[in-house]
C-alpha cells in the first residue's frame, strides 16, 4: 500500500490508539475544548450531560461526552506550541486516518477546536478578568516553518507588517501570522474583547520577563503594545495559539482561542484566583458552541 504511513511516523500505543493522546476515532467528538492544565478537563466535563469516556496519559487527559445532546471532547495539551504540535496532529490523525491500515480516510472529518486558557494583557485598558478572543495571532516561536504550509494558511501581510514595525532582529525566529475561524469567532466570541495575540516560545525571557538573566530585548513589550493591523491592536501574550491556528487551517479544521486575562503587563497586576471566571467562560463557550 503506497499511502500507508510507517509505524515510526504514525506512532500508536499497544492498544491501537494514538501514542500520546490515547484516543481512537470513535472516542473523539467533532467539537473539542482544548485546555492546558490536565486538572481543567474536569472543569469542562462537569458541565456535560454525561461522560462516555475518560483517558489520561502524561499531561494529556481527555473526557468525551455530550452537552445539550451534542458530542464534545475536552482534552489537555500541556503548555507550549510543541505540545500543540503533538496533540493537534494526533487529533487530526484520530479523525482522518484509519489507524488499522495507517491510510488517510477518503472522506475528511472537520473538527471544531476551541482553546480556553489564561493570558497576560499588553494593553493597559484590558483589565484582569476580561475575556480575550484571538482574532489574529503572531507566532514568534518558529514552529510552522517546519511545515510546507498551504496557500492562505499563514497571513503574510500581518507578519510582514509586524516585522517591519518591530524592526525584528534576524537572530530571532521569523514571526508568522494567522487568523481564527470566522464561523467559530462569530458563533462564540462576538461580544468579547478581540485583537492580535502574540504566541511566545516561553513564559519568561520570550515574554519580556527578566528574573536573573538579562534580556536581549528589554523594551519589546512597550513596542508590541503600539502595533496595529486592520484596526486590531496586540492584546495579549500566550504560548499556544499560533500553532493551533496554522496547523488547524493546514489540516482543514476550525479553531479559536479565548483566554481570561490574569495579568496586566502594563500595570504590573496579577490575579491568583480566577477559578470562578474560568468556570463561567467554560459554561458560556459550551452553551454557544452547542446551541
Amino acid at each position: 500500500m503506497e499511502n500507508k504511513l510507517a509505524a515510526s511516523e504514525l506512532v500508536l500505543a499497544p492498544d491501537g490508539s494514538l501514542y500520546h493522546i490515547h484516543l481512537k476515532p470513535h472516542q473523539l467528538a467533532d467539537n473539542i475544548i482544548l485546555v492546558g492544565d490536565p486538572n481543567r478537563v474536569d472543569m469542562v466535563s462537569k458541565h456535560f450531560d454525561e461522560i462516555d469516556f475518560k483517558v489520561s496519559n502524561r499531561e494529556i487527559t481527555a473526557h468525551t461526552g455530550s452537552f445539550n445532546g451534542i458530542g464534545v471532547t475536552a482534552i489537555s495539551t500541556g503548555m507550549g506550541v510543541d505540545n500543540i504540535d503533538i496533540v493537534l496532529t494526533e487529533l487530526d490523525a484520530c479523525a482522518n486516518i484509519n489507524l488499522e491500515t495507517r491510510e488517510v480516510n477518503p472522506k475528511h472529518r472537520k473538527l471544531n477546536l476551541i482553546r480556553l486558557g489564561t493570558t497576560g494583557s499588553l494593553q493597559e485598558d484590558i483589565p484582569c478578568g476580561a475575556y480575550i478572543a484571538s482574532k489574529y495571532v503572531i507566532g514568534i516561536d518558529g514552529i510552522m516553518y517546519f511545515y510546507n504550509n498551504k496557500e492562505g494558511v499563514l497571513d503574510k501581510d500581518l507578519s510582514d507588517s509586524f516585522i517591519s514595525f518591530m524592526n525584528w532582529d534576524n537572530s530571532l525566529p521569523r514571526p508568522y501570522g494567522g487568523i481564527s475561524s470566522d464561523s467559530l469567532f462569530s458563533k462564540i466570541a462576538y461580544d468579547m474583547v478581540s485583537g492580535i495575540t502574540v504566541t511566545s516560545p516561553g513564559f519568561y525571557g520570550p515574554q519580556g520577563r527578566e528574573i536573573r538573566v538579562p534580556l536581549a530585548f528589554p523594551q519589546i513589550n512597550d513596542k508590541l503594545s503600539d502595533f496595529k493591523y486592520k484596526d486590531y491592536k496586540i492584546t495579549n501574550y500566550e504560548m499556544e495559539t499560533s500553532a493551533l491556528y496554522a496547523l488547524a487551517k493546514n489540516l482543514g479544521h476550525n479553531s479559536l482561542t479565548i483566554c481570561i486575562v490574569i495579568a496586566n503587563r502594563m500595570r504590573g497586576e496579577f490575579v491568583e484566583n480566577y477559578h470562578n471566571e474560568m468556570d463561567a467562560l467554560i459554561h458560556l463557550t459550551l452553551k454557544r458552541l452547542c446551541k
